[in-house]
């Protein structure tokens, strides 16, 4: 038998070089792992949903306590691209009663709307007594997405960005109970998002021009991240961020700061509201980090 022969292997009736089964039995060594590592995220994600209930029960509480109390809350939940926004809204609505509050995710403006006082459409939008409304990305469109793309003119942007903070005083003085939300990923976990969108079939349509275009656009967004935190955030509307590149932990922390923004009765004193200060800051302190790390290294780097 010739050495060449003595490499082919015979197995279910076909023949195999050594180099060709060793090729097949790494192949499926990978997608064993592949597959351990689905059921294993699978997994995960189980156990988290199910440590998000006692949250959202109090959710419900919270809601409740809202229709009888005829008050208004609006949510914005803003932040970069992938950042998990939407992830999170689901989580906090999964189990509410759908006809007290409504998730609102507008769309570029029609020519109509171009027309209008910029805050027109959000207004529209805004919730009666009892109900709370959701905002996935709101008004600071204009401070972010807006701004670093070119889609409003610069006094269009300076107008916005010296009223915002009288717009919301406004709400508040009125009685709405107003929540904003800034959801913070690094770099490379939006990287790693984006690949997986554009990758899993089933999320490739969460990939937009936009994202395309947010890492070679990365330092522009932290730019006006600075600039809207620094000047939008106020006393009596500040900004909350959360750290998102752990989603499981930014989804239940994101429900601690919201239960944690209302005074309702009932609430269950055997859970642990106080949100993971590595995940939950203020915008203030935000600010603080941003600015030491520009005096460190030049730059922004958050």
């Amino acid at each position: 038998m010739s050495k060449e022969n003595k490499n082919l292997i015979e197995l279910d009736g076909e023949t195999l070089s050594l180099e060709e089964l060793i090729s097949r039995f790494k192949s499926q060594a990978d997608e064993l792992q592949q597959l351990r590592q689905k059921n294993t995220d699978r997994k995960n994600r189980q156990d988290s949903d199910e440590c998000l209930k006692p949250y959202q029960a109090e959710l419900i509480r919270l809601q409740k306590h809202l229709e009888d109390q005829n008050k208004r809350m609006i949510i914005l939940f803003e932040g970069r691209d992938a950042a998990g926004k939407g992830g999170t809204i689901r989580r906090v609505t999964r189990y509410m009663n759908e006809k007290h509050y409504r998730i609102v995710a507008l769309g570029k403006p029609t020519e109509e709307q171009r027309t209008q006082w910029y805050y027109q459409k959000y207004i529209s939008q805004f919730p009666r007594g009892g109900e709370i409304v959701l905002f996935d990305r709101s008004w600071y469109n204009r401070a972010m997405v807006e701004r670093v793309f070119g889609f409003c003119e610069e006094n269009e942007y300076e107008n916005f960005m010296g009223g915002v903070a009288g717009f919301e005083r406004d709400l508040v003085r009125n009685g709405t109970i107003l929540l904003k939300l800034y959801f913070s990923v690094t770099k490379e976990e939006q990287a790693r998002r984006f690949e997986r969108r554009r990758t899993d079939p089933l999320r490739q349509w969460k990939l937009s021009e936009v994202d395309l275009q947010a890492q070679d656009r990365w330092d522009e967004f932290t730019d006006v991240k600075y600039e809207m935190l620094k000047r939008t955030s106020t006393i009596e509307c500040p900004w909350t961020i959360v750290r998102a590149n752990d989603k499981s932990k930014a989804r239940i922390n994101a429900i601690k700061v919201i239960l944690n923004s209302v005074k309702y009765d009932d609430r269950d004193c055997d859970l642990d509201y106080v949100p993971d200060p590595k995940i939950v800051i203020s915008g203030a302190r935000e600010l603080e980090l941003m600015e030491a790390q520009k005096i460190k290294s030049g730059t922004f780097t958050a």
